[in-house]
């Protein structure tokens, strides 16, 4: 993704994509409440574009301004299919995090692993473009690895016994280097696609059960595109039930970035009267407790 080209089309398309959300949820301006927007983290220029025309939609309609993070976004997107009590431990695995989070309460969150380099999204996505596959990656290596043999190669499981941070970079590295040493047109790529992939799996299922396990927690959320991904969610109902632990996946539309998410996300803080007056900037790095 190249920063400056991505805000470029947030410029160009952020209109019409509102118009044609109110066409499709058939609704005017008169049946909405609320102005929610992602304040970050993210790339500061497509957050510029978001807030900017969310202050401009609060201003115009005389609405309330909320401002939401766009990760607990993440983590809240289950409740607009489910009612699960608190706590629980959270796994969001996208494009640009991978993150165990344990969710205490609606405002206390701790943040108890995270990737120290790739996020497991980014891995399948520079993955896909080394071997000239489609952008975004994630869908395109889920469904050629289901014709492939996830044993037929053995690539590393990094970190699996440290903590409860995450590292793909040398895992995405130890398939490249497979590739070029082979050669693209000798290898088998639905084998290598698959062994990749449960490499990836192996990492998220078992260092999301050994947080569970020592934290004392029985429900695990899972959300972010990642979770989109077919042998993600067979490994995670596979493995976790008949450890007792209660598992929760969103549907595939909420699992990738989605307004849905920023709104559930903002309910809580509407609530509490916590909104945003119309100096407020994106933050690419804001802190999961706001």
């Amino acid at each position: 993704m190249v920063p400056e080209i991505a805000s470029r089309k947030h410029v160009e398309l952020i209109d019409s994509v509102v118009e044609e959300a109110f066409e499709k949820a058939k609704i005017g301006w008169g049946e909405v409440g609320y102005v929610a927007v992602t304040l970050g983290p993210g790339l500061i220029g497509a957050l510029l574009v978001g807030v900017a025309f969310a202050q401009g939609l609060s201003y115009s309609r005389s609405l309330p301004l909320v401002g939401v993070n766009h990760v607990l976004a993440h983590v809240w997107s289950i409740f607009l299919e489910k009612k699960i009590k608190i706590p629980f431990l959270s796994l969001v695995v996208s494009g640009g995090h991978t993150s165990l989070i344990e969710v205490k309460g609606e405002r206390e969150l701790e943040v108890i692993g995270e990737t120290l380099d790739d996020a497991a999204g980014e891995a399948f996505d520079k993955v896909a473009k080394f071997l000239d596959l489609p952008y975004p990656g994630g869908p395109v290596i889920d469904r050629l690895a289901k014709e492939g043999n996830s044993q037929a190669i053995s690539f590393p499981r990094a970190m699996m016994e440290e903590g409860f941070d995450f590292s793909f970079s040398g895992l995405k590295t130890a398939v490249i280097n497979y590739v070029k040493k082979e050669g693209k047109e000798r290898i088998n790529l639905s084998d290598l696609l698959a062994s990749f992939e449960e490499a990836v799996v192996d990492v998220l299922v078992l260092k999301s059960l050994r947080a569970l396990k020592e934290r004392g927690l029985k429900r695990l959320v899972v959300s972010g595109g990642v979770a989109a991904n077919s042998r993600l969610r067979e490994k995670l109902r596979q493995l976790l039930p008949p450890e007792g632990i209660e598992v929760f996946l969103p549907s595939l539309s909420l699992c990738t970035d989605n307004a849905a998410m920023v709104a559930a996300a903002a309910v809580p803080k509407i609530k509490r009267g916590e909104f945003l007056d119309l100096t407020a900037s994106p933050d690419p790095n804001l802190p999961l407790s706001y």
